[in-house]
């Protein structure tokens, strides 16, 4: 049982929930970066939460398959086709040996994600199939997927059927303006209050360096509070003595260009983090794309709580009603 890729798109990587425990050792975790559509499309298929899945940027792969299987398409807006028959995205479908899905221009958002039954069969590092392009580890040989490549297909689903359809409003959409929850620290000290204001009041503008390590963006010039340089620390402004980097953190280095880190980030250095994307949200920025917009909204703790809470209920209440 296996998927041929005839056209791996833009960049195809294979993903699950991450290689979680090993920032000790600099691992960053990797994974799905829109976590939503990972979940709900294993949960179509009749997939374990952590079974691997496909994720494609922009332009998605032309995939052949070799069995009779299911499958289902999430994220991103972009029109599907089964043997050039359109077929519909969050919804499990039936795929027949032989048969070739491939994708359409895209429409809305930024990555679409394949879920099959019983998940990518790929061998797990370190507790995780994710790819890890960067050094070369996990999914399917370290790499995004080429041409000719030959994914096997795993045999755990649990009662793999098409038909099943997510509701419309637990279909989320992708405005070209996102607006990104974020938690203000550990660093936000460094910048000036007005630049701080600044931060959270501009649309930010998502350039073409975005990517799984990080999104970058354009919109203003940001000011530091004027200090002597600590020991240990860069000349930059931005800098401070090296620190952890909590994915979805915000860092400005030179005062232009914010950079939200992600999956594939380093875990640590010596930039200043103003702030935490909340966890929940980082779903919405990975549907964003180059030349879209980006507002950052302050919430505190208790509130990012309960954001994680609500979304965590809403995700069970969405697996609950596809069993």
């Amino acid at each position: 049982m296996s998927v041929l890729v005839r056209d791996p798109g833009l960049e195809t990587t294979v993903q699950d929930t991450g290689r979680l425990g090993h920032y000790a050792i600099g691992f960053p975790p990797s994974g799905a970066l829109d976590s939503y559509a990972y979940h709900v499309g294993n949960a179509l298929v009749g997939n374990a939460p952590g079974a691997a899945a496909l994720e494609a940027v922009y332009l998605g792969p032309t995939l052949e398959f070799t069995t009779d299987t299911v499958v289902a398409v999430t994220g991103a807006e972009i029109p599907v086709t089964l043997d050039g028959e359109p077929v519909p995205t969050w919804e499990s479908v039936a795929v027949r040996a032989g048969q070739t899905l491939a994708f359409g221009q895209l429409a809305g958002g930024a990555r679409p994600y394949v879920a099959v039954a019983g998940g990518i069969d790929v061998p797990p590092y370190y507790g995780s199939r994710s790819t890890y392009t960067l050094v070369g580890i996990g999914g399917f040989g370290g790499r995004a997927l080429a041409e000719g490549d030959e994914l096997p297909l795993g045999d755990a689903a649990v009662d793999p059927r098409a038909g099943r359809r997510v509701d419309e409003a637990d279909i989320p959409e992708h405005p070209t303006t996102a607006e990104l929850r974020l938690l203000v620290g550990l660093h936000s000290y460094r910048l000036t209050p007005d630049s701080l204001e600044r931060f959270t009041s501009t649309p930010w503008k998502v350039t073409p360096d975005a990517n799984r390590v990080g999104y970058r963006y354009r919109g203003a010039e940001l000011e530091f509070v004027p200090r002597e340089q600590p020991f240990g620390a860069g000349s930059d402004p931005a800098n401070v003595t090296d620190c952890g980097y909590p994915v979805g953190s915000v860092q400005v280095p030179g005062g232009v260009e914010p950079i939200v880190l992600l999956q594939d980030a380093v875990t640590g250095g010596g930039y200043a983090t103003l702030g935490t994307v909340v966890s929940v949200d980082r779903d919405r920025l990975a549907q964003t794309k180059t030349g879209d917009h980006t507002r950052f909204v302050p919430v505190d703790l208790d509130e990012a709580l309960t954001i994680r809470r609500d979304r965590a209920g809403r995700l069970d209440r969405v697996r609950r009603s596809l069993a």
